[in-house]
């Protein structure tokens, strides 16, 4: 079985090959759901990821350039994020919500301290917090996360390299 690139699985998905489609789903849903926890709650980023591909199974014959698909449903994520969060409540009613579930959850100290963390990746320029994302939550490395979002494997490498750097500042030099 060969491996087809995006073009090949866009062309088919649009003529109505739901594998294709399929396919096209289980390469870039981490790398969606990465672009979502970045901006969003964790659970709010996995019911957006499941809108952004519903999204773009209705508007793929859209899509004029089959080989864009990467930094097409990337910036259907982003998209889709900032619409998100123009309807959510205030901030302070989210973390309300936040602080809720981790007294419920028993280990408070660990899932405050992921919590920070998060938050600390979240308040990163763009660039750093995607990579740092698809790189520590979605576990790619950093082949995976350049054919994925486009970058060449140097700036995947400097993105992580730098974005680790600010991490570790952001979060008082503890090890991450």
């Amino acid at each position: 079985m060969s491996v087809r690139n995006d073009a090949d699985l866009v062309l088919a998905a649009q003529a109505g090959d739901v594998a294709s489609f399929e396919i096209l789903y289980a390469r870039y849903a981490p790398v969606v759901h990465s672009i979502l926890l970045g901006r969003l709650s964790p659970a709010d980023a996995d019911d957006v990821t499941q809108n952004v591909f519903i999204t773009a199974l209705t508007k793929l014959e859209s899509l004029r350039e089959p080989a864009a698909f990467a930094g097409w449903i990337a910036r259907t994520a982003r998209n889709a994020a900032e619409d998100h969060r123009r309807r959510m409540m205030a901030t302070a009613e989210i973390d309300a919500e936040i602080d809720a579930a981790l007294a419920t959850r028993g280990t408070q100290s660990e899932d405050a301290e992921a919590a920070r963390a998060l938050q600390a990746i979240r308040d990163l320029p763009e660039a750093y917090r995607e990579t740092l994302m698809l790189r520590l939550v979605e576990g790619m490395s950093g082949p995976e996360i350049s054919a994925r979002t486009g970058l060449t494997p140097g700036s995947v490498r400097v993105n992580l390299h730098r974005g680790m750097q600010m991490l570790r500042g952001a979060l008082g030099g503890s090890a991450v």
